[in-house]
């Protein structure tokens, strides 16, 4: 809750900027705090920034410390509420069963941060000060940072509370189904809605937040030679540590996205056309497999930090090797073991295990990595156009758009849905700079402002792409 409570904060405040939500309570973050950014897996994801429990004199050789000038000003007063009201029905045969479903979600999050303030560092007296500084290169963070090609950054500006405050989050759900639903996986119990069956869940929690608490912060990257000596990086995001070694020259660990502008229509199909191999797969994966796993996506899509958590384990298998999951929360936990028993026990056909499980990790993550990228509010109308026959309809309006440049209208025939289903599709594409045109019962999509860098329309591509090939014939 306090993870998205900020990172609207900074969408509304800063998008596209440089400030970098806080995700946790438990994350202390002061004025020159070290943060280690990595590098996003895919081209298209922002870094992951970890603040440590050490600041900028802790990795420092000698033992004068740099006292920096630090100046604080009144930053903004902000209060504001988000609400979601979802609702929409389905009809569905599946392979072994048959549905009807009708339900109604709303959520409000109602954010009372009051005045806020800004703590800065005088960063011309800073690179005064540190002028002749080295760091320590055999300290253990910084070794371990070297080796894993990360970055270091320190923070130059944080936004913090000047009153004690709160947020505040209401929930009402309530669902009714018609006919029998089993939904199978690996080692999991059958979950079953019996006829006429209905669901309500209501919840109200209240987050008390304390004075002098950031909510968001901003970097300044470390160029750093291997013999210490260092660099700030005052007009872009490129630090790194160079590479001692006669064959390699420059900097590991770039942060940022590559340059490339998916909101060009020719560069982004090609992009998608690129992914393929992974849609394929979900695709041919058998379908209880399918339902189960698509289940488990879309109900991690309605706790950002559920799903955060899924996203960062399956970050951890790719990239470290490792399906440790001991500094995950036991709720969260619910979500992701099933997950790794499927990644673990997934019938490979002919193909090797190791490499089939491989590229489902893979497949899994790009779709968890597009979702986690999507805004609140792109999340939200996610949820109400998760169905296969709505997923069925953003693919053959995708499909058109990238081989033509725009749908035709009479690519698909939207009037098929309900009114509630496709507000909450136009809302989809236009909170990732796409339009949703209707003309009638036919509509077309077209990429907004094409000369606008980012991967907005890209992103939630892959995510609605990665949630039909889930969908298909389950």
């Amino acid at each position: 809750m306090f993870a998205t409570a900020t990172r609207n904060f900074v969408d509304e405040v800063d998008r596209g900027g440089l400030l970098i939500p806080v995700r946790s309570l438990n994350d202390s973050i002061a004025l020159l705090t070290v943060v280690v950014s990595q590098k996003g897996f895919w081209f298209w994801q922002k870094p992951k920034h970890v603040p440590t429990d050490f600041t900028l004199n802790d990795i420092l050789t000698g033992d004068i410390p740099i006292t920096p000038v630090l100046s604080e000003t009144d930053f903004i007063k902000y209060n504001g509420i988000y609400g979601d009201s979802i609702q929409g029905s389905m009809d569905a045969t599946f392979i072994h069963s048959n549905m009807n479903a009708a339900g109604k979600d709303s959520s409000k999050l109602e954010l009372s941060f009051g005045s806020l303030k800004k703590d800065e560092v005088d960063v011309r007296q800073l690179l005064r000060d540190t002028k002749n500084s080295v760091l320590d290169m055999s300290h253990s963070l910084i070794k371990q940072t070297q080796k894993k090609r990360q970055v270091f950054g320190l923070v130059k500006e944080r936004i913090v509370t000047s009153q004690p405050c709160s947020v505040t989050e209401e929930v009402q759900q309530a669902d009714q189904c018609g006919g029998t639903l089993g939904f199978c996986g690996p080692k999991s119990p059958k979950v079953s809605l019996k006829d006429n069956g209905s669901l309500s869940k209501d919840s109200n929690v209240t987050m008390e937040i304390p004075t002098n608490t950031t909510i968001a912060y901003a970097l300044i990257d470390l160029e750093v030679k291997h013999d210490g000596h260092y660099e700030l990086c005052l007009m872009s995001n490129k630090g790194g540590f160079e590479v001692d070694s006669r064959t390699q020259k420059g900097l590991l660990g770039v942060t940022g996205a590559v340059s490339n502008n998916p909101d060009d229509v020719s560069r982004l199909a090609q992009e998608l056309k690129d992914l393929s191999d992974h849609f394929q797969l979900l695709s041919a994966l058998p379908a209880s497999s399918k339902a189960s796993l698509l289940k488990i996506v879309t109900d991690v899509t309605e706790d950002r930090a559920a799903l955060g958590a899924l996203q960062s384990v399956l970050n951890r298998m790719l990239v470290e090797k490792s399906a440790n999951i001991a500094d995950v929360s036991e709720a969260h936990k619910q979500s992701i073991q099933p997950v790794l028993e499927m990644l673990k026990e997934s019938e490979c056909g002919s193909v090797a295990e190791t490499e089939c499980s491989a590229s489902l990790l893979s497949a899994l993550h790009l779709i968890t990595s597009a979702l986690d990228e999507l805004t609140h509010e792109s999340l939200s109308a996610l949820r109400a156009c998760r169905s296969p026959a709505v997923l069925k309809i953003t693919q053959l309006l995708v499909h058109c758009l990238c081989e033509s440049g725009e749908s035709p209208a009479s690519a698909t025939n939207v009037g098929v849905l309900s009114e509630d289903v496709l507000a909450n599709l136009e809302h989809l594409f236009t909170s990732s700079d796409v339009n949703l045109q209707r003309d009638g019962d036919a509509a077309t999509i077209q990429i907004k402002q094409l000369q606008k860098p980012g991967n907005r329309p890209l992103i939630m591509f892959i995510a609605l792409r990665g949630l039909h090939s889930l969908a298909q014939g389950v």
